[in-house]
């Protein structure tokens, strides 16, 4: 699959005339330059600049959305709407805000809509789930894209059968990880943390809180709460570190299937010391800390016969 980096070569190469091997060449001149402080993504978009393109008012297809374009247009199909949302602002006013994403036949994206005149079409029922949308003049905030007072949102007239509904993972490098992304990556498991433990509620599966006389969910009361465990591991691929979160039912993938034997969980967590794997999942911020983590949602085995062909290819 073409990644963002590759996509934005060949639209810069498209425009300037220049060949693709040279347009690479700068951006890494630019990065080294910037001491490897921004994304090759960011890096084009700056050599772009540099050569007078401007990718302003272009419609894009959808996996041609990078993090920081402005005045962003774009068609897709409706296929997740959510409830719109009422909140009260630090000034004491009402405010509103409604989600959807779109789709076109490359990919998807979430929508973020913050005027009272994009929300009442929602309100309406003029944008319903499945109709096809045009965005104009809107904003790319991390991987979303956000509309303004100064945004338009009307039905298309597009037809759009063959779109992409699927979550989209995007193979990086974790120095080029940015939060939001769904992301895959082939690393080493370099440090493991002993496994924290908690409660959740059978129902919804949402954490339960110990009381006196047993388990409660916030949601569905009293419960027979089950035992989950997460563990905190920290990746290497050679680019960048970063702490990466696996959840209970990826533990037994990574090698981690005596959670109540302490004895058998040492040993099995010092053998994790070294293991190459290929990590797909989310990135976010971590409040705690203060930094960005991955949140680790899926683990495979790395193919050495894909990964050869891989590399040769």
């Amino acid at each position: 699959m073409v990644d963002n980096y590759e996509r934005i070569l060949e639209k810069i190469a498209q425009v300037s005339g220049l060949e693709k091997e040279e347009i690479s060449r700068r951006v890494e001149a630019k990065r080294a330059k910037l001491a490897g402080l921004i994304s090759q993504e960011g890096a084009a978009q700056i050599v772009a600049a540099e050569l007078g393109i401007n990718f302003d008012n272009e419609k894009l297809k959808i996996n041609e959305l990078l993090p920081g374009m402005r005045k962003v247009n774009v068609v897709g199909k409706v296929f997740n709407l959510s409830p719109v949302r009422t909140f009260t602002t630090k000034k004491g006013d009402e405010g509103k805000v409604a989600n959807m994403f779109i789709a076109d036949e490359t990919s998807n994206v979430k929508v973020v809509l913050w005027d009272t005149n994009h929300i009442e079409l929602i309100e309406k029922n003029e944008i319903v789930e499945n109709r096809v949308v045009e965005i104009s003049n809107a904003s790319m905030r991390d991987n979303e894209i956000h509309l303004g007072s100064f945004s338009e949102l009307k039905l298309s007239g597009e037809i759009l059968n063959d779109v992409r509904t699927e979550r989209v993972v995007r193979e990086k490098s974790i120095i080029d990880f940015r939060i939001g992304e769904d992301l895959s990556v082939r690393a080493f498991i370099v440090q493991a943390f002993e496994p924290k433990f908690f409660y959740v509620c059978p129902e919804c599966r949402k954490k339960a809180t110990q009381e006196a006389d047993g388990f409660v969910c916030a949601e569905h009361g009293k419960v027979s709460a089950e035992k989950r465990a997460l563990i905190t591991i920290v990746l290497d691929d050679g680019t960048e570190t970063m702490r990466a979160v696996l959840f209970h039912e990826n533990l037994p993938k990574i090698g981690l299937t005596e959670l109540e034997n302490s004895e058998r969980l040492i040993n099995q967590r010092e053998d994790l010391l070294g293991k190459e794997m290929i990590f797909s999942g989310n990135v976010r911020n971590n409040k705690f800390f203060n930094n960005n983590e991955f949140v680790v949602n899926d683990v495979a085995e790395v193919n050495l016969d894909e990964l050869v062909a891989k590399l040769e290819g």
